[in-house]
């Protein structure tokens, strides 16, 4: 007969991680199936100076393998293949991976992120970590008194660019229109702030430098004519996908894909189905606070299977 886990977490960023630790030491079996490229965001992140318990900077891949390092040594165990299908309309749930790896559960975490969207630019895989990043608040001080440029017009650029222009020297925020999607105080806060500038109605074409970003060239959408910024830093602010797609038909999920939670916590629309880290967090996306939401899910899976809560009645009350 096949394992039934205690729990099954899909996912290994610091919110699936984080799960997977409060699930074994909960005397819980778990599984973690953590993707073809398991890690989240961190993987692509190089000094971490903002994730609590280091007195030096750690590397993102470095952090990632002491987690897992962590919830392995406790008991857990790692799958690093895709889910691609899950059923999860009756308890013990199933899952399915690429390579047709079927296991059931008594509960599932979903832990699986969301991606930044990026540009699509061939020169922006050259820079990535070498001047041109997605999180200001990660590398952000990397710039202090540089030259930078923020790419987008919504809401996360606009909080980027605030953010850098407290650090940096300069922050151009580059749009392909003339017209800001971002909320109207952000928009107010970011034109009043002096050290930031506008550059509408463009398209970053291509990114410049040798080993490390020097420039950016622009093409403006109106004239069609190009130009040269010279920057020491740029931050692709254009929004981010969570990676839900498999959980069509299976799951509540948002407009955007970002499942819903059930009483503001991490219950979903299917009991038993819990949600952690920024699959559900499209405000704050970081490390320390999915890491936060992974101990969450764990502590309220476990509770589900000692029978201590119905998710129906849970988030009546709240």
């Amino acid at each position: 007969m096949a394992k039934v886990y205690d729990i099954i977490i899909i996912g290994a960023g610091p919110a699936g991680l984080t799960a997977a630790i409060y699930g074994v030491r909960a005397g819980r079996s778990v599984l973690v199936v953590g993707g073809k490229t398991p890690g989240g965001q961190l993987m692509l992140t190089t000094d971490v100076e903002d994730y609590p318990g280091f007195v030096d900077a750690v590397q993102g891949p470095e952090l990632v393998q002491k987690m897992r390092g962590q919830a392995s040594r406790l008991g857990a165990e790692f799958l690093d293949d895709n889910v691609t299908t899950v059923y999860f309309k009756k308890s013990p749930f199933t899952i399915e991976t690429d390579e047709k790896k079927k296991f059931s559960a008594k509960s599932v975490i979903i832990a699986v992120g969301s991606a930044y969207k990026w540009l699509g630019i061939p020169s922006e895989l050259k820079f990535k970590g070498n001047g041109i990043s997605t999180c200001a608040v990660c590398d952000g001080y990397f710039f202090k008194n540089k030259d930078v440029a923020v790419i987008g017009g919504g809401d996360t650029a606009m909080r980027e660019a605030l953010f850098l222009s407290k650090i940096c020297k300069t922050v151009s925020v580059i749009h392909r229109r003339n017209v800001l999607r971002a909320q109207a105080v952000l928009q107010e806060r970011a034109k009043a702030t002096k050290n930031i500038k506008w550059i509408w109605n463009s398209d970053v074409q291509e990114f410049l430098g040798d080993k490390k970003l020097s420039g950016v060239k622009i093409k403006n959408t109106k004239t069609h004519q190009t130009s040269t910024l010279k920057i020491d830093g740029a931050f692709v602010a254009i929004g981010h996908e969570p990676s839900t797609g498999f959980l069509k038909g299976q799951l509540e999920t948002d407009s955007k894909g970002y499942v819903v939670v059930k009483g503001g916590y991490t219950e979903t629309s299917a009991p038993g189905v819990f949600v952690a880290g920024d699959v559900r967090d499209f405000r704050y996306q970081q490390a320390i606070t999915a890491a936060g939401f992974g101990c969450m899910a764990a502590m309220d899976a476990d509770s589900y299977l000692h029978g201590f809560r119905s998710q129906s009645v849970a988030a009546k009350k709240i």
